[in-house]
């Protein structure tokens, strides 16, 4: 234990040497404090990418149905609440939308990095997308988008809630969560054959992300042709995450539903492209994966 407590103040003065002094308004909440916590449920997520599938190899997928109606229906209502939470917290703060700063909305400041703490911690829930992926043998949906995506943004928003925990921050969860809602409600609903025929706006949830992505950056952006206080490299850093993401969820629009199959009488796809109803299966790599051949 002595020698975990010596590596951890280490880290922690690493970091606090790199980024500065933490927010005073978020110290000690729960996991904040040390790095630690983040860091190693990351890294037993990625083991359990590796290890999970090695233990699945011989085994017969799992169908999760009644657990995975729960879990989207809880990941749908967690999102409605950081959704409404986010509006009605900024509001009475009387957020700027072009540039906010850290400190000037007093009380309204804390009640927004209250909920970014939700938002922090439904990163980790959702690494749950990976491990339902394992449990019915999608293996091909684990792609580099989906686990970089999923283990990127859990370790990126610890960093935020200590040193960037309201302010400009709010907005890209704001829509983050909008879109949330909209995604594992349609996850959800995919359990049930009989909801098949309403669901046809499957495409339309990767427009919409892309939309998220493109707006989260010009908001950002928005900050540094004004400042307003709000430390510039952090708009500098999730600018370039945010391009990341675009860069790669651009990809997979254009492989998906832009490219045409060289002959009319191709029946499938290649594997992890396959199309069904306008949407394709490769999308769930960076989601859950509710939608199996089965349900399908």
């Amino acid at each position: 234990m002595e020698h975990l407590k010596a590596f951890d103040d280490e880290i922690n003065a690493f970091l606090d040497n790199m980024f500065g002094p933490r927010d005073s308004r978020v110290r000690g909440w729960f996991m904040l404090d040390s790095y630690l916590p983040t860091f190693f449920l990351t890294v037993m997520y990625l083991l359990s990418i590796w290890l999970g599938n090695k233990y699945m190899k011989n085994r017969p997928a799992l169908s999760l149905r009644g657990i995975l109606t729960l879990y989207n229906l809880g990941i749908t209502l967690l999102s409605a609440y950081m959704l409404a939470e986010l509006i009605l917290s900024t509001w009475e703060g009387g957020y700027n939308l072009q540039c906010q700063d850290l400190t000037s909305a007093g009380e309204a400041d804390i009640r927004v990095a209250r909920v970014l703490w939700w938002y922090y911690f439904s990163k980790s829930v959702e690494f749950l997308d990976t491990i339902f992926f394992v449990l019915r043998k999608k293996t091909s949906q684990i792609t580099f988008l989906h686990v970089y995506h999923h283990a990127s943004m859990f370790n990126i928003w610890w960093c935020v809630l200590n040193w960037i925990p309201c302010g400009q921050s709010f907005f890209g969860p704001t829509l983050n969560s909008f879109i949330h809602i909209l995604m594992y409600s349609y996850y959800g609903l995919s359990v049930f054959p009989s909801m098949h025929k309403y669901l046809w706006w499957k495409k339309y949830l990767t427009q919409a992300q892309l939309v998220q992505f493109v707006l989260t950056i010009t908001h950002t952006m928005s900050a540094v042709v004004k400042p307003c206080g709000f430390p510039f490299g952090c708009l500098i850093f999730q600018s370039s995450y945010m391009l990341t993401l675009v860069i790669l969820f651009l990809n997979f629009y254009v492989q998906t539903y832009r490219k045409k199959p060289m002959k009319k009488d191709v029946q499938e796809p290649p594997a992890g492209k396959e199309v069904k109803n306008g949407f394709s299966k490769a999308y769930f790599s960076a989601a859950n994966g509710v939608m199996n051949k089965k349900a399908q």
